[in-house]
């Protein structure tokens, strides 16, 4: 999962509402002075304090000075809310959803999105996108019909995609892209993460808390505040979406929120804030946040015991670690569990402790890979390895040529051979286009 900006974005997901939070004292009262005394202050920004009524029209859309209007009080709310100071203005512009994904393809550019076939072999292994699907086109594609707003840390804007054909803006979206400006300029939001699962934790509590404060805003819309309407949906722009990356995607969103709530139970905002220097070190941390901090996920280390005809890519870092919430949707889309689909919560993933993917490749333009996964006890190993065993024969209709070897048929998305091996708490799973691959990207161990 690959995507720089996703950092600051915000999804919408039809029928999945946000959790409920209180929020706490109202600060403040009904009167305010025009400017505050000694200048900027909590709850007031550009002349608008957090509960000045705004005069805008909404059905014809805003204009610039409306939008300015909106965008400040709506500062002062989030200031409100998070009991943090923006230090800075933050632009706001308002796209189409056509110009969103020209703008996200590079223009509109014919080659469309570059092929990742390093990618490409994680998703695999998670079977979520086959080999019919390159995972940098369904990510393209899933995230151009669902985003609806981001904020750029490189350029301290924000830019909301209009829900509708006329250029609108929704509170909720504009809320929440303003906690990751203030986020920016309170915290930093440059940083980088190595793995699927590490972008995923950072993400938890990114997403999480701007999802939290989001809700909240929401809350007093429909208490005390005088909030402007949401306007309609016009739908998602006719894109399409990959049903198992997007489950995958929005795990902070959904989970996230909690997490940061559980958090500040625990200390206020000042163990919010504190979550920014000291990051979770993994999804399983946000979706049971009694494991956070202290329980940290195994390192889990493949060799290379490939023959010559099969090399690791030129990939830093060589492996990628997808993690229990990533191991969840693949539970999910291939009916192992019962559980509710972003409940992130199973019982086959909930024992995950640690792991890591290597793609492979050979001169022939053919492509495997390696995953070994470590789980918390012989028995969580015991059922992962019987559920993904499940999904082979069940789902994509493999033959087993011989013990622990599986040949999914031609015409299916994941048509290739797999091993699948436990000992004790690690299951290997190697994957190859042939049986007789299979050795050569992975030699059995003992």
């Amino acid at each position: 999962m690959r995507r720089a900006a996703l950092v600051a974005l915000v999804v919408v997901l039809a029928g999945c509402s946000a959790p409920v939070f209180e929020g706490g004292p109202v600060l403040g009262g009904p009167d305010h002075p025009d400017t505050p005394p000694g200048g900027d202050t909590l709850g007031w920004e550009a002349g608008y304090w957090y509960d000045d009524p705004v005069s805008v029209t909404t059905e014809d859309g805003l204009n610039e000075s409306e939008r300015e209007a909106v965008a400040a009080r709506t500062m002062a709310r989030v200031e409100q809310i998070r009991e943090r100071e923006f230090t800075d203005p933050v632009p706001v512009e308002v796209i189409s959803r056509a110009e969103y994904r020209n703008r996200s393809r590079g223009n509109g550019s014919a080659a469309g999105p570059p092929v990742d076939p390093w990618n490409d072999q994680v998703w695999e292994a998670l079977l979520l996108i086959g080999e019919d699907a390159g995972s940098s086109e369904a990510i393209d594609d899933t995230f151009s019909t669902t985003v609806q707003g981001f904020y750029s840390p490189g350029e301290d804007r924000i830019v909301i995609v209009s829900p509708t054909e006329t250029p609108h803006i929704d509170r909720a979206t504009l809320a929440h892209e303003l906690v990751h400006a203030l986020q920016d300029q309170q915290f930093g939001l440059n940083g980088s993460a190595e793995t699927q699962d590490t972008q995923l934790a950072r993400q938890g509590v990114v997403e999480g808390e701007a999802n939290y404060v989001q809700a909240v805003y929401e809350r007093r819309c429909e208490g005390n505040w005088g909030c402007i309407d949401r306007p309609e949906r016009s739908g998602g722009g006719g894109g399409s979406v990959t049903a198992g990356l997007f489950t995958v995607v929005f795990q902070p969103y959904a989970t996230g929120p909690t997490f940061v709530h559980q958090i500040r139970q625990r200390g206020g905002w000042d163990a919010v804030d504190a979550l920014h220097d000291d990051l979770p070190d993994s999804s399983e941390q946000v979706l049971h946040p009694a494991k956070y901090p202290d329980e940290k996920p195994v390192a889990v280390t493949v060799r290379d015991r490939s023959t010559d005809e099969w090399e690791r890519f030129d990939h830093d870092p060589v492996g990628d670690t997808v993690g229990e919430a990533s191991i969840f949707a693949t539970m999910y889309h291939n009916n192992q569990t019962r559980s509710s689909r972003y409940s992130y919560e199973s019982e086959i993933s909930a024992g995950w402790g640690g792991d890591t993917v290597v793609p492979y490749r050979n001169g022939d333009g053919e492509f495997g890979y390696v995953w070994t996964t470590r789980w918390d006890t012989e028995e969580d190993a015991r059922e992962f390895a019987a559920a993904y065993r499940a999904i082979l024969v069940e789902e994509r209709g493999a033959t087993s040529p011989r013990a622990n070897v599986y040949v999914v048929p031609e015409g299916d998305p994941f048509a290739d051979a797999f091993r699948v091996v436990r000992r004790g708490k690690t299951v290997r799973i190697v994957n190859g286009p042939t049986a007789a691959d299979l050795e050569a990207i992975h030699r059995p161990v003992g």
